[in-house]
C-alpha cells in the first residue's frame, strides 16, 4: 500500500506527465476524501439515510472509475465520465436529499464548477459549465415551486451541514490551488533552466562556428594567396586552368564558411546591419563582375537591366545587399543548365524613401509549387532527388530571406517547374543623392576571360611595411602578394618580435594578426602606440585576421586600428588598402586608377523589355480592342463548350457564329471554367514581359466563374495579384481600363488595387434581356421563370448586385417600349453620372436597334462618347440574342 501511495505521489510530481491530467487525479482524490468527511459529518449531525447512501454509492463508483483510469492510462476518458456523473447525477441527487439550498449543496455546486473548469478542455468544458449552471438553476427553481420535492433539514442540520461543507470544500480548494501553484512554479523553473541551457548551447555553437571559421580561413588564406602568385606568372594554359579551378573552389569554401557563420548569428539574434552611403551603380558593377565568370563557365547568357532613374547615392548596408544578390544569382546559375540568367534593378519612390527592386530570372529547372513554402528554410533543399548532384548546403536563400526581413524588405518567388524562376527582392533605402544614377557605362566593365596578366597598381620602394602573424605561411603569402609593389617589407612571428622591430625601425603601415600566443594583436597594437622610444607610435596599423564577424570589425575600430582586412585576402585588396594608408608622396602609380573588375556582362541594358505592372483579364471584358492594345492588356480566352468541341472565345469562335450555332435546332453551349494549370501557364507567359501582373477577374459570386482557379494559380507566383471585381462584361472591362491607365502612369501594384477597390461601388452594371432561356441554362437565374416571362411578353431587367445577377424589375410589351423605359430608369440623377463615356454592350442587335438606343441615351444624358461593343461569346452564351446593357460610373 505504501509503495502504491509513493508511486501515486511520484506521478503527481512527474513533469513529463500532462499537467491537467495530474490536476484531475489530485482533484479526484481530494473530492473522494471530501465525500468521506461528508459521510462522517453526516453521521454526526443525523443526516438522512438516503443522502448518506447516495454519497457512499457515489464514493465507490468514483473510486473504482478513477482507479481503472489511472491503471489503464485513460485519464482523459475518466475525467469526462466523472464530469457527467457529477453534473447530471450526484450533485442534483444530493441537492434534493440534503435540504436543497438549506444545506451544503450550493457549496458543492461551486466545487462542481471548479472541477469542470479545471479538468475539461475546449468545447466540452463550455458545454459542461453551461449545463452545470442550467441544472443548478433548475434545482433552485424546483425547490422554489415545489419545496415538497426536497427532503428538508431542521435548523440544526442546516447549520452543521452548511458549515461542514464549507470547511471541507475550503480545505480541498486550498490543497488544490497550492498544488497547482507548486506545479506551475516548477514548470517555470524548468523552463528557465532549459532557456539557460539553450542560451549556453547557442553561445557554444557560436564559439564553435567562429573558431572553425578562424581555423579554416588560415590555411585557405595560404592556398588562395600562393595560387594567386602562380596565376601572376608566365604559365601554360593547362596550369592556368588548374589555378583558376583552385581559386574558384577556395572562394566557394570561403562563401560556405561565411554562410554558416551568418546563419549562426541570425539564429542567435546577433546579426546587425552596418548602414552607410553607397553607390548603387558601383554595387551593380561589383555583383555582376563576380557572377559573370560562373555564367561563362556554364555557357549561360548573362543579361543586366538597370533603370537610369535609380538615385545616385543611397543609404543602407551595401555589403549585405551584395550578399543577397550574389546568393540569389549564384542559385540561379547553379540550377540553370542552358539559356540565360537576368538581373534587373529599378526604383519606386514612395515619399522620402526609394524602394529598390531587384529581379533575378533564369531559364532553369524551376521549383515545384509544393516546394515553394520550404524554399527559405535553412539546411533544407527542395526537390532533393533531382538536385542531389548540385552543390550546396541549403543556406543561401534562408540567409537571403533573413537579411531582406532585417532590412524591412520583401522577397517573392515565381516559378514554373521545368521552365525557370524569378526572384523579386524589394529593399527600402534612404536617398542621399536624388540625382539619377544614369546609364551604366559599358566601357567601365572589361572582360578578363582566361588569366588576365597581372600588373601591380603602384610602386612604393621607399615605404616600410611590417607584417605580424604567428603563422609562417601567412607571412609568406603577404610578402609574395606585395612583392611587385617593391615596398620594403619585414615580418614578425609574434607580438614580442614586432615590438622589438618597432623600437628599431619606423614602419609606415603594419598589418597585424589578432589571435597570437603570449601577446595577441590588440595588446601588441596598444603597446606599439605607447611604446617608450618606439618609432611607430603614429604608424597606420591594420587588423589582418581570420576573425570574420561584424562584431570583430566594430571591436577593432573601437580599439583604435586604422583598418580591418579579413583572411583570405586578395592581392588586389591588399594593394588597395596599402595604397590608401601610405603617404601619397611615397606612391608611384603604375596605371590609370580604374575600378578593378574580374569579369563583365554580355551586355547591359538601361531599359528593360519588362513592364513594371501588366494588367490581365478574361476575354469577357467587353471593351473596344483599341483600349486593350493601348494599355497592353493581356487576355486569357474563355472556352466555349459545344457538341462539336471546345472553342476559344474571339480566337476560334466569335459571338455571331456562336449565336447562329445555338439558334440552329436549339443547340446548347456553355462556358467551361479555365483550369488552374491554364492560368499558371498564362501567368508564366505574361511574366516574361512583366515584373508584376494584376489579374482582374470576373465576379467570384457568379456561376462557373474561374476566379478560384486564378487564385490557386497565383500561389505559384509571388508577383501576381488577383482582384475580384464583383463585375462581369463591360463592368469588368471598365475596371480593366482604369487599371491599365494607372499602370501606364507608373503606379504601383498597391496603388492600382486600392483604386480598384474604390471602383467596385462606382460602376453600375445592368442588362435588359428579351428572354431568360440562356440565363437559366447557365444557372444565373431560376429556371421556373422562363414560362412566366415568355407567356406575358416580360422583358426582365437584370442588375449585378454584390457580385450576383438578380432580376431588379420587369417591363411588359414591345421591345422598343421596354428599352425606352429601361434607359430612362437607368440613367436617373444625371448630375451624379460621369459623362465622359458610356459603354453599351449588346448581343445580336442591328444597326437600327443601336441607333434607337443611342437616340434614347442622348435624350437623357449628354455623354462625351458612347461606345457600342458586341458582347464576347463567353457573355453572349449566357444572356442570349436581343440583350443589351449599359455601363457607366456614378460619381463618388
Amino acid at each position: 500500500m505504501r509503495v502504491r501511495i509513493k508511486k501515486f505521489i511520484d506521478y503527481l510530481y512527474d513533469w513529463r506527465e500532462d499537467v491537467q491530467e495530474r490536476l484531475f487525479m489530485l482533484l479526484t482524490v481530494i473530492a473522494l476524501s471530501g465525500m468521506v468527511f461528508a459521510m462522517i459529518s453526516g453521521l454526526f449531525i443525523g443526516e438522512n439515510a438516503s443522502s448518506l447512501l447516495y454519497t457512499l454509492i457515489a464514493f465507490l463508483v468514483f473510486a473504482v472509475i478513477t482507479y481503472l483510469g489511472y491503471r489503464y492510462h485513460r485519464i482523459r476518458l475518466v475525467a469526462n465520465i466523472l464530469a457527467v456523473l457529477l453534473v447530471f447525477g450526484f450533485f442534483p441527487l444530493v441537492f434534493f436529499t440534503s435540504g436543497g439550498i438549506y444545506g451544503g449543496s450550493p457549496i458543492w455546486f461551486m466545487f462542481s464548477v471548479l472541477f469542470v473548469g479545471m479538468i475539461l478542455r475546449g468545447k466540452l468544458r463550455i458545454i459542461f459549465l453551461a449545463s452545470e449552471f442550467v441544472i443548478a438553476a433548475a434545482c433552485y427553481y424546483i425547490q422554489y415551486i415545489h419545496p415538497e420535492y426536497v427532503i428538508p433539514h431542521n435548523m440544526n442540520e442546516f447549520y452543521m451541514d452548511s458549515y461542514g461543507t464549507f470547511v471541507i470544500v475550503s480545505l480541498l480548494c486550498t490543497l488544490l490551488i497550492n498544488f497547482q501553484t507548486y506545479v506551475y512554479r516548477k514548470e517555470n523553473e524548468m523552463a528557465k533552466a532549459q532557456k539557460e541551457e539553450i542560451d549556453q548551447l547557442s553561445k557554444a555553437q557560436n564559439r564553435f562556428f567562429s573558431s572553425m571559421s578562424h581555423e579554416i580561413r588560415t590555411p585557405i588564406n595560404t592556398i588562395i594567396g600562393l595560387n594567386e602568385m602562380i596565376m601572376r606568372e608566365e604559365i601554360s594554359d593547362e596550369v592556368a586552368e588548374d589555378a583558376r579551378n583552385i581559386q574558384a573552389a577556395s572562394r566557394l569554401l570561403v562563401n560556405l564558411i561565411n554562410d554558416i557563420l551568418d546563419m549562426s548569428r541570425i539564429q542567435s539574434g546577433q546579426m546587425k546591419l552596418t548602414l552607410a552611403p553607397y553607390s548603387p551603380a558601383e554595387l551593380i558593377y561589383e555583383v555582376v563582375s563576380m557572377m559573370q565568370v560562373r555564367a561563362d563557365e556554364k555557357g549561360l547568357q548573362f543579361d543586366v537591366v538597370a533603370y537610369p532613374d535609380i538615385p545616385q547615392e543611397l543609404y543602407g548596408d551595401e555589403v549585405r545587399i551584395k550578399q543577397i544578390l550574389i546568393n540569389v544569382l549564384n542559385n540561379a546559375i547553379k540550377y540553370t543548365e542552358e539559356g540565360q540568367v537576368t538581373i534587373s534593378a529599378r526604383c519606386e519612390r514612395r515619399g522620402d524613401d526609394a524602394f529598390i527592386i531587384y529581379s533575378v530570372s533564369d531559364t532553369g529547372i524551376g521549383i515545384k509549387k509544393e516546394s515553394i513554402p520550404h524554399l527559405f528554410t535553412a539546411f533544407r533543399r527542395v526537390d532533393e532527388e533531382r538536385n542531389k548532384y548540385i552543390e550546396g548546403a541549403g543556406l543561401g536563400l534562408s540567409i537571403v530571406k533573413e537579411l531582406v526581413d532585417l532590412m524591412g524588405g520583401s522577397i517573392k518567388v515565381n516559378s514554373l517547374y521545368n521552365k525557370g524562376s524569378t526572384f523579386i527582392i524589394e529593399i527600402p533605402q534612404k536617398i542621399v543623392n536624388d540625382a539619377d544614377m544614369g546609364e551604366l557605362d559599358v566601357k567601365k566593365l572589361r572582360s578578363s576571360s582566361g588569366s588576365a596578366a597581372y600588373h601591380q597598381s603602384f610602386e612604393a620602394p621607399e615605404a616600410n611595411v611590417l607584417v605580424v602573424d604567428d603563422t609562417p605561411t601567412n607571412l609568406l603569402v603577404v610578402s609574395k602578394l606585395l612583392r611587385d609593389t617593391k615596398v620594403r617589407l619585414d615580418t614578425a612571428g609574434s607580438g614580442a618580435e614586432a615590438l622589438q622591430k618597432t623600437l628599431d625601425k619606423e614602419y609606415h603601415v603594419i598589418f597585424m594578426d589578432h589571435l597570437m600566443p603570449a601577446m595577441d594583436g590588440i595588446e601588441c597594437m596598444h603597446k606599439i602606440r605607447t611604446q617608450t622610444g618606439g618609432l611607430c607610435r603614429e604608424s597606420k596599423i591594420v587588423a589582418l585576421t581570420a576573425n570574420a564577424g561584424r562584431e570583430d570589425r566594430a571591436r577593432y575600430e573601437r580599439e583604435g586600428f586604422d583598418g580591418y582586412m579579413m583572411k583570405p585576402v586578395k592581392g588586389e585588396t591588399l594593394e588597395n588598402e596599402l595604397r590608401r594608408l601610405l603617404p601619397k608622396k611615397l606612391i608611384t602609380m603604375e596605371k590609370e586608377e580604374v575600378r578593378p573588375l574580374d569579369e563583365t556582362v554580355s551586355w547591359i541594358q538601361t531599359e528593360s523589355n519588362k513592364r513594371p505592372v501588366v494588367i490581365s483579364s478574361s476575354s469577357v471584358l467587353d471593351i473596344p480592342k483599341e483600349f486593350v492594345d493601348k494599355y497592353h492588356i493581356e487576355v486569357i480566352p474563355a472556352v466555349i463548350e459545344t457538341e462539336n468541341g471546345c472553342f476559344r472565345d474571339a480566337i476560334d469562335i466569335d459571338t455571331g457564329a456562336l449565336m447562329s450555332y445555338m439558334e440552329d435546332n436549339g443547340r446548347e453551349a456553355k462556358i467551361r471554367k479555365i483550369s488552374t494549370e491554364e492560368f499558371e501557364s498564362f501567368f508564366g507567359d505574361v511574366l516574361e514581359n512583366a515584373e508584376n501582373v494584376i489579374h482582374i477577374s470576373v465576379s467570384s459570386r457568379i456561376t462557373d466563374t474561374s476566379y478560384l482557379a486564378a487564385v490557386d494559380a497565383k500561389k505559384t507566383y509571388d508577383n501576381v495579384t488577383v482582384v475580384d471585381t464583383l463585375q462581369i462584361s463591360t463592368g469588368l472591362g471598365m475596371m480593366v481600363l482604369e487599371a491599365g491607365r494607372l499602370a501606364d502612369e507608373g503606379k504601383s501594384v498597391r496603388e492600382i488595387t486600392e483604386r480598384l477597390d474604390e471602383m467596385k461601388d462606382e460602376i453600375k452594371t445592368t442588362f435588359i434581356a428579351d428572354k431568360l432561356d440562356n440565363l437559366t441554362k447557365g444557372r444565373q437565374v431560376w429556371r421556373g421563370l422562363i414560362l412566366f416571362t415568355s407567356a406575358f411578353m416580360i422583358r426582365p431587367v437584370l442588375v449585378l448586385k454584390n457580385g450576383r445577377m438578380t432580376i431588379k424589375k420587369v417591363h411588359f410589351g414591345a421591345r422598343e417600349r421596354a428599352w425606352k423605359r429601361y434607359i430612362s430608369e437607368t440613367l436617373t440623377r444625371p448630375d451624379t453620372i460621369d459623362k465622359s463615356r458610356i459603354f453599351v454592350t449588346h448581343v445580336g442587335l442591328s444597326q437600327k436597334d443601336l441607333d434607337f438606343i443611342r437616340s434614347e441615351i442622348e435624350k437623357k444624358v449628354s455623354f462625351e462618347k458612347i461606345y457600342f461593343e458586341q458582347a464576347a461569346a463567353g457573355i453572349a452564351v449566357n444572356v442570349g440574342t436581343g440583350t443589351f446593357g449599359m455601363f457607366f460610373r456614378r460619381k463618388g
